[in-house]
């Protein structure tokens, strides 16, 4: 008998609605970055994940359509277990991540004085990594 492979990322997500930040009056999310990491950029907005930016969590889905900028809103997956895309530097099972390019997450860096006043800004415990394609991940 065979071990049955199992879809974690189904189990009790947490799920969260947040408006959307915006540049020169443009929503900084569209439905081409649904399933993409996002981060948190002012007071309940967010937007890409960036290079060394703290992870939220994974864009779920977005209202209505990419012309209505402004009036959408986000939902995003805050917590339980999602599977993300990666950078370059690539993160390894076990350790925690931080925001990587265009949307992606990336290995957290060592724990030192540039950390924030509210501690490391990494996220998340890395369960699974697949090449350097994605990875899957307790955000916790």
């Amino acid at each position: 008998m065979s071990v049955r492979e199992q879809n974690l990322e189904t189990i009790a997500p947490v799920l969260a609605s947040f408006k959307i930040s915006q540049t020169g009056g443009v929503d900084d999310l569209k439905d081409a970055d649904i399933g993409k990491a996002v981060t948190l950029n002012g007071n309940y907005t967010v937007g890409p994940c960036g290079s060394g930016s703290i992870l939220l969590g994974k864009l779920i889905t977005l209202t209505l359509t990419d012309v209505d900028n402004g009036k959408r809103v986000a939902t995003v997956q805050i917590g339980g277990i999602c599977r993300l895309s990666i950078s370059a530097t690539y993160p390894v099972v076990g350790n925690r991540v931080v925001g990587g390019t265009s949307g992606t997450v990336r290995q957290a860096p060592v724990l030192t004085g540039y950390d924030p006043a509210g501690g490391n800004v990494a996220r998340g415990t890395v369960l699974e990594v697949n090449s350097t394609t994605d990875c899957t991940i307790l955000l916790n």
